[in-house]
């Protein structure tokens, strides 16, 4: 296959492809053997009387709705990053449009059923991101026999702010709501409702792997596979309110859903802006001295109510999500994505990381000795990315693994980029563009993967993404807290995996 994913030498025909879904008819093309449908609604506008509200079943429509177009994102602020073309990974921005909680779906092209289906929630933190980024175009999965979704659900203060008076957690509400209409949906396109894998990256990971601790979401899907993400990063609700009450002093407005209401998106987005610097004064830290996010974002989901009664590894403990199977792994370097390009890596000192690090974490002194400050060779700044890629990654997912009562399989991304003269290496997201077979849209001079992308790694892990979710199967041992078994993508190879020196500062 060639790296515009479609095989060398083949020709295109489009025409129409339609489908009846349970809101009305809807029209997409098909194309090279995969029928694509763009923006259609899985829930009602979350806009004027729905804006703070739970999610509620699409409006139907009369006659036949065009879907070839993807429509409007949540609203949302994209910024320009240092030296790299994000825009495959996260989108162009915002689109503006009420209709914003939609689906895409790639369908094989042909008739027949009872095809194994793909969700896949995009990751930003977030605040951003989009169903529609050129990297997670599902077509390859078509092409291989499954039935893959991409969705949209609500960002920031609409979806990750427990505003009082305001249902908490409503982004994870519409995740809920989008597995839900799939179920609902997915024979319509030749899928098989009781055979979906979610799948999603970064903060789309963090929300899978909360939703399999969820009694909500309890049976909506039977395989996860959580790419850079875990169930560590959700707070208190009264520490998020801290939050609230910060955005309603900036916007001098009451801290409530009338207050919040009264605001234009633009004006909230610049407030949303403002709070994410880090230099922004506000405290986030749980009554341990930890900050679950590690300053890299304000605004997560808040354990304590019905989505999510318990923190997730409380909830995995008791058994939450034990019938889910899951593949959980992390990306080498992590970090390096937030640390390289900016230059900190290269320019902190010592006592600036220790710093930095504080505010997050209360043995951070410790932590940064602990991954070699103060030795000969070890700069600060790598000592505080390598604590970090651990700290804020790869140690957590391992406490997922740990703790889930299902089976659950461990891998790690481990390619490392030749961007920013080979010093990104491993970093977060990397593995985007290899798991859809998609390398093309994530190449370039600035592009995440640099000029020459290794086309038979990209065959490798999509081939493992989509043969799990046919059947489960892998090529490798469950993970154990014993044997600790984690596959490199990269060579094929399970390795037995050592504890981390993070495990003695996090939960």
């Amino acid at each position: 296959m060639g790296l515009d994913g479609t095989e060398d030498g083949q020709e295109t025909v489009m025409a129409d492809a339609i489908a009846d879904t349970t809101a009305g008819t809807v029209r997409g093309i098909s194309e090279g053997g995969v029928r694509r449908f763009l923006g259609i609604p899985y829930a009602a506008a979350p806009v004027r009387a729905r804006r703070f509200a739970a999610p509620e079943p699409a409006e139907p429509w009369e006659g036949v709705r065009d879907a070839t177009r993807p429509g409007p994102n949540a609203p949302q602020r994209v910024k320009d990053f240092p030296g790299l073309d994000v825009a495959p990974l996260i989108g162009t921005g915002w689109v503006h449009g009420d209709e914003y909680l939609s689906a895409n779906v790639w369908a094989p092209d042909g008739g027949g059923g009872g095809r194994p289906v793909m969700v896949w929630i995009h990751g930003g933190g977030f605040v951003i991101g989009s169903k529609d980024a050129a990297v997670s175009d599902g077509s390859a999965f078509a092409r291989d026999g499954i039935v893959c979704f991409a969705i949209n659900y609500r960002l920031g203060v609409d979806g990750f702010l427990p505003i009082p008076g305001v249902p908490t957690n409503l982004g994870l509400r519409d995740i809920i709501a989008a597995l839900r209409w799939v179920r609902a949906n997915a024979a319509a396109f030749g899928g098989d409702p009781d055979a979906i894998t979610v799948f999603g990256e970064s903060a789309g990971a963090m929300a899978i792997a909360n939703l399999i601790a969820s009694p909500l979401a309890e049976g909506l899907f039977r395989r996860a596979i959580i790419q850079s993400g875990h169930a560590g990063m959700t707070r208190e609700i009264a520490v998020m309110q801290r939050l609230v009450k910060k955005l309603a002093k900036l916007l001098r407005i009451s801290p409530d859903k009338a207050g919040f209401e009264s605001v234009p998106l633009d004006a909230l987005l610049d407030a949303v802006e403002t709070v994410s610097q880090r230099t922004a004064k506000i405290d986030l830290r749980d009554s341990g001295g930890r900050e679950p996010m590690f300053g890299i974002g304000r605004f997560t989901p808040v354990h304590g109510d019905d989505v999510l009664p318990l923190q997730p590894l409380d909830a995995l403990r008791q058994g939450a999500g034990a019938g889910v199977e899951v593949l959980i792994g992390t990306n080498a370097e992590e970090m390096n994505l937030y640390l390289v390009p900016t230059g900190v890596r290269d320019k902190i000192g010592g006592l600036l990381a220790t710093f930095l690090l504080s505010r997050s974490q209360p043995q951070a002194r410790k932590v940064l000795k602990a991954y070699g400050l103060g030795q000969r060779d070890m700069p600060a700044g790598q000592a505080l990315t390598d604590a970090m890629n651990d700290l804020v990654f790869r140690w957590p997912a391992r406490r997922f693994a740990e703790e889930h009562r299902g089976r659950t399989h461990m891998y790690q991304f481990d390619w490392r980029s030749p961007a920013f003269r080979g010093e990104l290496g491993a970093c977060h997201g990397l593995e985007l563009p290899f798991v859809f077979d998609t390398l093309a849209t994530a190449a370039g001079p600035q592009g995440l993967v640099g000029t020459a992308p290794p086309q038979e790694l990209a065959d490798h892990t999509h081939r493992i993404w989509a043969g799990f979710a046919r059947d489960g199967g892998l090529p490798w041992a469950p993970f154990d807290r014993d044997k600790r078994l984690v596959y490199s993508l990269v060579d094929g190879l399970a390795r037995p995996e050592p504890v981390m020196p993070a495990q003695a500062f996090l939960p």
